[in-house]
């Protein structure tokens, strides 16, 4: 049960209630994460599980990232995210595992139209010459007719070419949303001034280390959903043992792993951990199981 993290974040991440809380750390400052971001003391209200895009297609707040996972791992982590609750699965053709996603999603049983999938398009292909072959490829690696979202994976090559590319994809109705990934901000504005349609989503690193107020402030005046990869900081930094996020979990029986998703979701940013930056003992200790 490597991947038991699903399980447990998914049923616990969303119910961590309290009231204000201002934190401060060697490392970082979080301003009232459980301020703004958390509902007071009401241990009934209800977190929202999913956003509602620009182009009103809706999508999950939590998604599984597969980075670094291949073959049997990689469908075994799929199958048990999916029965623990999942509806989100984060990939890309970088990640050299689209087939096996793909796999994943067919052995889990669950039917497609049930599933927020996202790929990306890598920088070789980041042209308006090449973005579509390289989409219709992944299409093929993944054995889906279609994928929920399709982002630039990073802001380099000809990436207004492969924007254009990827609006007609979207007008053509072949992939449900389109979005960019590692854009900051001057860039995002200037994508979305110049084209046709504004991303739709804009993935970015996002972490207690790596807040990034201000540009997830600017990502909603845009109209531009913001979207965390490694919300764990990928295990760096001793991030489970900080004393900030342990205290704050103790306080509300949570723990480090569930406060930063609960962190990310009130504050309007959907999330993609991957199971892989989790120490074997925050599994455990989530799970309450042995080995």
């Amino acid at each position: 049960m490597y991947f038991v993290l699903a399980v447990c974040l998914v049923s616990d991440s969303l119910h961590i209630f309290g009231g204000k809380t201002r934190l401060f750390s060697k490392k970082f400052c979080l301003k009232n994460i459980f301020g703004n971001h958390l509902p007071k003391e009401d241990h009934k209200a209800e977190t929202k599980e999913f956003t509602i895009l620009s182009n009103g297609i809706q999508m999950p707040m939590i998604g599984l990232g597969v980075m670094h996972m291949h073959g049997n791992e990689c469908v075994r982590a799929i199958c048990e995210a999916v029965d623990a609750g999942y509806r989100m699965i984060d990939t890309a053709a970088i990640y050299g595992n689209e087939a096996a996603v793909g796999k994943g999603i067919r052995d889990s049983g669950i039917d497609r139209e049930k599933l927020f999938i996202t790929t990306k398009l890598w920088v070789q292909d980041a042209d308006e010459r090449h973005a579509k072959a390289a989409y219709e490829q992944s299409l093929r690696n993944l054995g889906l007719e279609y994928v929920d979202l399709f982002l630039i994976h990073q802001p380099l090559g000809d990436i207004y070419g492969a924007w254009r590319a990827m609006e007609k994809l979207y007008e053509e109705a072949k992939v449900r949303a389109i979005g960019v990934s590692n854009l900051n901000s001057g860039r995002l504005v200037d994508l979305s001034m110049h084209n046709r349609i504004t991303p739709h989503v804009n993935q970015v690193e996002i972490h207690p280390f790596y807040s990034q107020e201000k540009a997830v402030q600017e990502m909603k005046n845009l109209g531009v959903q913001p979207e965390g990869w490694a919300p764990f900081a990928e295990g760096h930094n001793n991030i489970f043992r900080d004393k900030v996020l342990t205290d704050i979990g103790q306080k509300y029986g949570k723990t480090p792993a569930q406060v930063i998703l609960r962190w990310n979701i009130e504050r309007g940013v959907a999330v993609v951990p991957n199971p892989r930056s989790l120490p074997v003992s925050e599994k455990i200790m989530m799970c309450g199981i042995s080995g």
